[in-house]
């Protein structure tokens, strides 16, 4: 059986001023069926620390921000555990070394390190989604899009998403475990938790 490995860099531009979604759905599936893998997993990552990858459904509604509805509640979610960084001082990040740091890097400002939010967004959310090919396909259900979220929005700047696709290109056979019989995960009651309690009676005696 065969084992193959396909790389591929997206490029996007983010506007800044306001956290930016990038549906790069069409891509990453292009990327998959060119890839000639037919059964395997598909890792979409971040290439930056303040940015983040989720696998979600397109919400169709569009807002005056050019964000999906679904978009904009996301990001009041994290507006609300993680405030915008919007006042010097807000967080302990930057402090004055990582702001020097960002001059010796010719960083255009120190403006550009106050993207405190942008990171601690990143990792309450996670900077990468790992989904599964079959058949040649990304397997998303009937809904899932894949969206590149840039949390960092002190400016506009361009930024890369790294997709990772491996595995087989060969069939794998039937994937039914059990046969496709239904598992059931809810709980079963032991005798000694269903037997009868004297107690029981004040409420049983009307029936």
């Amino acid at each position: 059986m065969e084992f193959k490995v396909v790389q591929k860099e997206l490029e996007v531009q983010s506007r800044g001023w306001i956290p930016t979604f990038h549906d790069v759905s069409k891509e990453v599936m292009k990327i998959v069926a060119e890839s000639g893998i037919k059964n395997g997993t598909c890792c979409i990552a971040s290439h930056h620390t303040t940015c983040s990858v989720m696998v979600q459904e397109c919400s169709h509604d569009i807002d005056t921000f050019d964000l999906e509805y679904l978009q904009h509640d996301l990001l009041d979610i994290m507006r609300e555990l993680i405030p915008d960084y919007t006042d010097e001082g807000d967080y302990r990040h930057p402090g004055p070394l990582h702001a020097q740091f960002g001059r010796y890097v010719d960083e255009p400002g120190n403006y550009t390190s106050m993207n405190t939010d942008g990171h601690l967004r990143s990792v309450f959310f996670g900077r990468s989604e790992t989904m599964t090919v079959k058949d040649g396909k990304l397997d998303g259900g009937e809904f899932a899009h894949v969206y590149f979220i840039d949390w960092d929005h002190v400016r506009a700047r361009r930024r890369q998403i790294n997709v990772t696709v491996m595995g087989t290109t060969e069939d794998v056979g039937d994937r039914k475990y059990n046969g496709g019989e239904v598992i059931n995960t809810l709980r079963k009651f032991t005798p000694d938790e269903k037997a009868y309690d004297e107690r029981f009676d004040f409420q049983l005696k009307d029936r």
